[in-house]
């Protein structure tokens, strides 16, 4: 009977527990990438929804440009209301023409458009290598978005070099201008109906 106790106390103390620590440490590194990918999940999924919005919203490319529909005003006093009214009508075809300027202005500068490479390649690897364990430097961890902020920081000179302060003032001249210009002389739907009207009594 004694022997049979003590086979039980060196059964019992043998048992090998797990690190608690350890097991807690590998789901939490588990739940911070299931985090991450649910995180980036979620903005994708928001990029789409505002892109679909913004296309659903397009107004026929034909009505945009109908030279028909353009008309200097008669006075400075209807502008401003012709401005909102277009303004809120075309606002996705506006959003998409500053698209375009954006992307005609980093096609014709090479030197802009491989200094968006490396920044988009920099931060492509960083998401990577966060996968698998976190970067640390002089034996301190970083977060993510330390790290995106040390590519940005890095990458300043290089667009700098690039003149990617003059690219921006111009895309946003160039928006400016264009949207005020079409907004200001294209006419409104109560505009044309008025001059339908003259143009009626006229006949």
């Amino acid at each position: 009977m004694t022997d049979t106790k003590l086979d039980f106390v060196n059964l019992a103390g043998n048992i090998d527990i797990p690190d608690k620590q350890s097991s807690l440490t590998g789901k939490g590194r588990i739940t911070g990438f299931k985090a991450r990918i649910m995180s980036l999940s979620l903005s994708n999924v928001s990029a789409r929804e505002w892109i679909s919005k913004t296309r659903e919203g397009i107004k026929p490319w034909g009505e945009f440009i109908s030279t028909s529909r353009f008309k200097v005003p008669k006075s400075v006093k209807p502008v401003p209301g012709r401005v909102m009214k277009n303004i809120e009508h075309f606002q996705s075809n506006y959003m998409f023409v500053f698209l375009g300027l954006v992307l005609f202005c980093v096609l014709t500068s090479p030197m802009l458009l491989v200094a968006i490479a490396a920044c988009l390649g920099a931060c492509y690897i960083i998401s990577l290598k966060n996968a698998e364990n976190k970067l640390k430097i002089l034996g301190k961890e970083l977060s993510v978005g330390q790290q995106y902020a040390v590519v940005g920081v890095c990458s300043f000179p290089l667009f700098w070099l690039a003149g990617a302060g003059s690219a921006v003032f111009w895309i946003i001249g160039a928006s400016f201008f264009f949207i005020m210009l079409h907004a200001s002389m294209y006419m409104t739907p109560d505009e044309q109906e008025a001059v339908d009207l003259e143009m009626d009594e006229v006949v």
